[in-house]
């Protein structure tokens, strides 16, 4: 397939052969929505109009937390937090229908603005994932990682049919299940080998631990999706 400016990131996503492909690209959009916000871009009215309605979820506050600019992120919460203890607080307006204010409180808890970027954007880049699909040099490099995690084996599962035919989806469930499949049989074997060394017959300073070491961490993150 010929590359174009659409391409190239699916291309990029799917070069390394280390961990979950579908991973990288939510990893790719939130890195940089989470900079972006994080930037100049605090300062811009429609941003912070955003920003202050949708507010942010624990993974995105945690990830926000870790940049260097604390400024922007406490400048972005008194605003969020002073319109959302007016929306929630303030004064009950003459007509304002009777559940409104507990709709507005689920949705407050419930949204965030970078989540709502990172689905803009996979929704996009999906589609193109599923457009180059057809493309013998792309199946061969999803063929080449390592898994998919589970939560994106479900996604993909669940959206593959909107965007293959029959047979494309057919011959893309099977490749994303044998990659699922066998990561899975893999990281049991770990794990299993791992709850094998605290057996006083495996102890000592010769014990083989083999791949189990870090099993744990790594069945973790297949399972969320987000690496502990």
């Amino acid at each position: 397939m010929r590359e174009s400016i659409l391409t190239i990131p699916i291309s990029e996503i799917l070069e390394p052969k280390e961990g979950c492909p579908i991973c990288r690209m939510r990893n790719m959009l939130e890195s940089r929505t989470v900079e972006y916000i994080m930037g100049a871009a605090m300062m811009e009215p429609d941003v912070r109009i955003e920003t202050n309605r949708a507010g942010f979820c624990s993974v995105h506050f945690s990830q926000m937390l870790k940049q260097k600019n604390r400024l922007s992120l406490a400048l972005m919460l008194q605003t969020h937090l002073d319109e959302t203890r007016g929306q929630l607080f303030s004064r009950k307006k003459l007509f304002e229908p009777k559940n409104a204010r507990k709709k507005r409180l689920s949705e407050i808890n419930e949204s965030c603005f970078v989540c709502e970027k990172i689905d803009w954007g996979m929704e996009r880049l999906m589609r193109t994932f599923f457009e180059m699909f057809g493309d013998p040099g792309t199946r061969q490099l999803l063929s080449e990682q390592e898994f998919i995690c589970l939560p994106h084996f479900d996604l993909l599962q669940s959206i593959a049919p909107n965007y293959l035919k029959k047979q494309e989806f057919d011959s893309f469930n099977e490749l994303c299940r044998q990659l699922t499949e066998n990561y899975m049989n893999t990281l049991y074997e770990d794990v299993s080998k791992f709850c094998s060394m605290y057996d006083y017959r495996s102890s000592g300073k010769d014990a083989d631990w083999g791949n189990s070491r870090d099993s744990i961490e790594r069945a973790v993150g297949f399972l969320t999706s987000r690496q502990p």
